[in-house]
């Protein structure tokens, strides 16, 4: 890749299990950009979901990086202790009518989808057939003051006449299997109107990433080929709130030896568990190499 400066990155793991040899290539992916730009590789914990996050993870991830020789610069953002900002930007997306409460719940969801018979697709399946978006606004207070549980979600078509005329795009440098390259056209509606702020939570996934990301002033993000469509509407909400869009490095993902990507649940594919066998960093980056897909088995000695 070639460097127009120096380069913010971040690793944004979740402390909802051990980090595994796939986020070992990742973190090292973030971290190697920045140092050899000249630039800052950041870490940030996306803890939201409190009820799977757990400290001794978020202890792990610190340990693992450390022992992997990726030092990382300034201090660490901690989703939790940002839910009010993330409150605010929803609170302004819906003052300007670009969001609105849904009090859908997933049964309900599947059963309209069903009653619509071939509803329209995006990149996760059915889109969300715009139940509570079409509903009257005197029954929308009602129910809100009733006291009925409602997530936020975006409204995709108001975005994107929000957004104005222009044709959005992002630059993506990634070499993932199933990643474009170059210059990309947006596909706002390519998930719907999608939530922004759970139920149980406040905040969704797309929102947090998108305001942290400006937050920490990343200027190139580095994530998994599994988040190349998840751009789409994160540039849409980059869009309607006017912040400059990083670019992006979507890579391919580690895999076991059946081909199978890496997951928390993987216990002797885990960090700590190649540690305590007696594998060095020092292998973990040989055998990565930068061009991961095959598998990995060997380094478990087991």
């Amino acid at each position: 890749m070639t460097f127009s400066g120096p380069e913010t990155t971040r690793f944004a793991p979740s402390p909802t299990g051990l980090l595994h040899l796939g986020h070992a290539f990742a973190a090292r992916i973030a971290h190697d950009f920045a140092r050899s730009s000249g630039g800052r590789f950041l870490l940030r914990i996306e803890d939201i979901d409190q009820g799977r996050c757990r400290p001794a993870f978020e202890a792990a991830i610190r340990d693992d990086l450390a022992w992997l020789g990726l030092d990382w610069d300034g201090p660490v953002l901690r989703q939790s202790e940002h839910l009010a900002r993330y409150r605010e930007c929803v609170s302004g997306l819906a003052g300007r009518g670009l969001a609105y409460p849904c009090f859908c719940t997933r049964r309900t969801i599947a059963a309209e989808v069903e009653r619509m018979g071939a509803a329209p697709h995006g990149a996760e399946g059915p889109l969300y057939p715009g139940t509570c978006r079409r509903l009257p606004e005197d029954q929308r207070r009602a129910r809100i003051a009733a006291g009925e549980p409602y997530a936020w979600r975006l409204d995709v078509e108001a975005c994107i006449d929000a957004s104005g005329a222009r044709p959005l795009a992002f630059e993506e440098t990634g070499r993932g299997s199933g990643v474009e390259h170059g210059v990309i056209d947006v596909q706002p509606a390519l998930f719907g109107d999608v939530v922004l702020a759970r139920k149980d939570i406040g905040v969704s996934y797309h929102l947090a990433v998108v305001l942290d990301d400006a937050a920490q002033g990343v200027t190139l993000v580095t994530r998994g080929e599994d988040l190349f469509a998840a751009t789409h509407v994160q540039r849409l909400l980059q869009a309607v709130l006017g912040i400059t869009p990083p670019r992006y490095h979507h890579h391919a993902l580690v895999r076991d030896a059946a081909g199978r990507r890496l997951a928390k649940r993987d216990r002797d594919q885990t960090l700590a568990a190649l540690r305590a066998v007696g594998v060095t960093p020092a292998e973990i980056r040989s055998q990565l190499g930068d061009m991961p897909g095959r598998g990995f088995a060997d380094l478990t000695r087991c």
